[in-house]
């Protein structure tokens, strides 16, 4: 990345939202010169651009950090989440512990049916589910393997995380990796089988569920 679109995300990281015109004066250059930089940068998923009415004339557009922008800047948060992991181990025991892990997967259950609920079909369901992940940050998507190897054998779907944003906790504590699929199954209901093919802290360079319709 260039010098000057690591000023340009500075700036918008330090100072917040703000025009084009504001950036350029802040980074010593052109508006057009700035202006430039950001379409580069919005297309690369760093920023988000907004249309704001300020007095008479056109709107004056607004550039944000997007969530992948602030994501560049050093963030400690999976170091906390080891050590408070490690402390509630030690302070609570690995049976606290566990209930804090049930615990989340119940309130992520919960909200992943909600958003389920009325999909017509298992592949509606894991799509919305994919999409959900994505929003949490997992880059999941779906893929269609084709249909299973036995006669009337239904399609076969995978589940593709690119990223683990819980990397650091779920090495520390394994339980989350195994809450995870625990809680894909649950969601998806019994007439769905989930397998995990690939896993990130198996040596895998990333998580990859098997889906289909049981028999």
């Amino acid at each position: 990345m260039s010098k000057l679109a690591e000023q340009l995300l500075y700036q918008l990281k330090s100072r917040g939202p703000q025009s084009a015109a504001t950036l350029a004066a802040a980074c010593a250059i052109t508006p057009m010169g700035a202006h430039k930089q950001l379409q580069a940068l919005l297309q690369q998923g760093l920023l988000t651009a907004e249309d704001e009415v300020r007095g008479a004339g056109r709107p004056t557009r607004i550039w944000s950090l997007s969530a992948a922008g602030h994501a560049r800047f050093p963030d400690r948060h999976g170091d906390l989440a080891v050590q408070l992991i490690r402390q509630a181990a030690q302070v609570l025991g690995p049976q606290a512990l566990e209930q804090l892990i049930e615990a989340r997967e119940r309130e992520t259950l919960a909200l992943y049916q909600a958003k389920l609920l009325g999909k017509p079909s298992l592949a509606a369901k894991v799509r919305a589910l994919a999409a959900l992940r994505a929003e949490e940050g997992y880059m999941a998507r779906v893929e269609v393997q084709g249909q299973g190897q036995a006669r009337g054998a239904s399609q076969v779907l995978l589940l593709i995380e690119d990223h683990c944003p819980i990397c650091a906790a779920a090495t520390q504590c394994q339980g989350f990796c195994r809450s995870e699929l625990a809680l894909f199954q649950a969601c998806l209901g019994e007439g769905a089988q989930v397998v995990r093919v690939e896993h990130q802290l198996s040596g895998g360079r990333r998580c990859v569920y098997e889906i289909q319709a049981r028999a």
